[in-house]
């Protein structure tokens, strides 16, 4: 008859998730997929990776973590990608059509500590708002 060995603890199991925090304007790449992006910083462009059928799937969570009215956060795809979807009915008609090479922008004037949006690779040249929080505006 086979014996069967249970293990039981009391501690607690955490699930963490990685940060990182931006303080200057950078261009992510596919390493940082996963991560979720805190910007306590005015003035930062996020530039995505381009999306290749290697890094279909990737996705990306971009939080404005300075004061309320401080932080302009501008999410930037490549030239040959589109942000489709919209936040809270606030995203212009290019953000939600995806047309190629628009930023989406976290506005200043209406920033709020905790605004954010999460990003994914669905199609070749298309990244999708999965959700967020706040006013982003799409570049005019």
């Amino acid at each position: 008859m086979a014996t069967t060995t249970e293990t039981t603890s009391n501690d607690l199991v955490y699930k963490r998730v990685a940060l990182q925090t931006i303080s200057a304007t950078t261009t992510l790449t596919t390493a940082d997929a996963g991560k979720q992006i805190n910007v306590a910083t005015d003035a930062i462009v996020l530039t995505l990776p381009a999306i290749t059928a290697d890094n279909l799937g990737m996705e990306f969570l971009i939080r404005n973590t300075g004061a309320d009215g401080n932080n302009i956060v501008t999410i930037s795809p490549a030239a040959t990608d589109g942000i489709n979807g919209t936040i809270a009915n606030a995203a212009a008609d290019s953000v939600a059509s995806g047309v190629v090479n628009k930023d989406l922008i976290n506005t200043k004037a209406t920033a709020n500590n905790g605004d954010y949006v999460v990003l994914r690779a669905v199609a070749l040249t298309k990244w999708f708002i999965e959700g967020g929080v706040g006013i982003w505006a799409s570049q005019g």
